[in-house]
Parts: structure tokens; C-alpha cells; sequence
């Protein structure tokens, strides 16, 4: 079940990417958010822009992820690549699972396709366990763009027109 984020359920959002950070430092991927990311300011941006959603499994916070429909700033720019359409869309960010449950994944993407059909998503080149997720699930890499912090992360997008691998 998904359910809008908020600020009562910021611990256990901490909580979970808390554990997503561990998880992705012993998996390999040590420097996609280090140093406490996201922040708690930025959860709660989110939240207040009502683009934070948690995943709840029996009424227990087990993921959480921002999901963001319109144009991504951080997007306008790909380089060794190009997008598969210039539709709107919307970008999942910041997906994170405390590891109590399988399918978060699958969960995000149906609930936030069931919004908008044209997603998009990017991950670390270290985080393997995602480009392999993104891709299963008709994610095709684009190419690479760029976070604020000037780092290149590997783009993916899913059109309509994707289907299930």
C-alpha cells in the first residue's frame, strides 16, 4: 500500500534510508548517498510538496520514495545518450526499503505509471542491484546526467510504449 508522506512519519523515514545506506555501502555502491543523504530538509520539502510517498506493508513504513511529475532540471542535460521522448513525465527519486519486504520496486513503478505512463529514474554507476531492477522492469539507459553535486549518474526512462522485460 502507498500512502503520501508525512511529518509524523519523518523517523520512520530516517529509519529506512538509514538502512538503505548500509545496505549500499555492504552491496558495493559506498558513495551514492554519503554523508546522511537525503537530509532531513530535503524529506521535508518533499513532504510539503506532497511528493513524498512511503510504502506500507500491514500499516508498517517499509519504503519510501519521491516521486516527482513535470520536468526534472537535473534532466535537461544527458550526455552519451539521448531520451526515448520528450512527453511529460515523471522521475522516481530516492527509492529506499528498509529490507522487510520484496516488491517495493515493483510497487513504486505501478503506482507511480498508474499516474503518468512516461517514467524516468536514475541510479550510480556503482548501485548494480538498481540498474538491474530499472531495467527488468522496461527501463531502457539513456545515457548520463548529472545531480546537483556535479557527480554522473546512468538514466533510464519507460515510455507507454515499454514493456516488461
Amino acid at each position: 500500500m502507498i500512502t503520501p508522506a508525512t511529518k509524523k512519519d519523518l523517523s520512520d523515514i530516517l529509519n529506512i534510508y538509514e538502512y538503505a545506506r548500509a545496505f549500499m555501502k555492504r552491496s558495493g555502491n559506498p558513495t551514492q548517498w554519503a554523508d546522511g543523504y537525503p537530509r532531513r530538509e530535503i524529506l521535508l520539502q518533499d513532504i510539503g510538496k506532497k511528493q513524498l510517498y512511503l510504502c506500507k506493508d500491514a500499516g508498517t513504513a517499509c519504503g519510501v520514495f519521491a516521486f516527482i511529475i513535470g520536468e526534472d532540471q537535473t534532466y535537461n542535460y544527458i550526455e552519451n545518450g539521448s531520451w526515448l521522448s520528450d512527453t511529460p513525465y515523471g522521475t522516481i527519486h530516492r527509492i529506499a526499503g528498509n529490507g522487510t519486504k520484496k516488491g517495493i520496486f515493483a510497487e513504486t513503478v505501478s503506482y507511480c505509471e498508474s499516474k503518468i505512463p512516461h517514467l524516468r529514474i536514475d541510479t550510480h554507476q556503482d548501485n548494480l542491484i538498481m540498474q538491474h531492477l530499472v531495467i527488468k522492469f522496461g527501463f531502457q539507459k539513456c545515457g548520463t546526467i548529472y545531480v546537483s553535486d556535479g557527480s554522473p549518474r546512468i538514466a533510464f526512462e519507460r515510455t507507454s510504449d515499454s514493456t516488461l522485460c
